[in-house]
C-alpha cells in the first residue's frame, strides 16, 4: 500500500502512474476537500487519507464507498466521525497531540475505534505504537529519506528517458 500526499502539483500524476503497477494499492493522502477527493479517485486512488474530518468531505467519501481515513486529534472529532458511520481514524499529528498517553486516553471511551497514528512516528517508536490494541498500523515519512528520494528521482528520470 502506497499513500501519495497531495502536496505537490505532480501528486495526481504520480498516483496515475503508480496505480498501473500490478499489485500496488495506491491511495491519496492530505485530501482536504471534495474536489481533491474526486481528483484523487479519478487518478486511480483506492483509498483516501485526510489530515482532518469535515462533514462535507466525509459525506462525499461515504458516497463513493472508497475507504476513507480522516484525521482526528480530540474526542469531539471521533464522536463526529462515529455520527458519520466511521470507526477508523488517522491520529494526527500523533506526537504533537500528546503521543501514546493521549491515544490511550482517547481509546478508553471509544473501545471499538481503531487508529493509524502519523506525525512524529519514528522507526524506534513505531513498535510502541503498534503494541497498543487500538492501533491497526502507523504511518511515517522515514520510509524514504531525502538522500534515498534523490536516488529514486534520478533512477525515475533515467527510466523515463528510455521510454522515448
Amino acid at each position: 500500500m502506497l499513500e501519495v500526499t497531495l502536496r505537490t502539483p505532480l501528486a495526481l500524476e504520480a498516483i496515475r502512474q503508480m496505480a498501473r503497477v500490478d499489485g500496488a494499492i495506491v491511495g491519496a493522502g492530505t485530501v482536504l476537500n471534495e474536489v481533491q477527493l474526486a481528483q484523487a479517485i479519478d487518478a486511480g486512488s483506492r483509498f483516501i487519507v485526510s489530515p482532518g474530518l469535515t462533514n462535507p468531505l466525509a459525506l462525499a467519501a461515504r458516497d463513493t464507498e472508497i475507504p476513507f481515513l480522516p484525521g482526528i486529534a480530540i474526542a469531539a472529532d471521533i464522536m463526529r466521525g462515529l455520527d458519520l458511520g466511521l470507526d477508523r481514524f488517522k491520529f494526527f499529528p500523533a506526537e504533537a497531540s500528546g503521543g501514546i498517553p493521549a491515544l490511550k486516553a482517547l481509546s478508553a471511551p471509544f473501545a471499538n475505534v481503531r487508529f493509524c497514528p502519523t506525525g512524529g512516528i519514528r522507526p524506534d517508536t513505531a513498535p510502541d505504537w503498534l503494541a497498543l490494541p487500538s492501533v491497526l498500523c502507523v504511518g511515517g515519512t522515514w520510509f524514504v529519506k531525502p538522500a534515498t528520494a534523490r536516488r529514486y528521482r534520478r533512477a525515475a528520470r533515467a527510466a523515463a528517458g528510455l521510454a522515448r
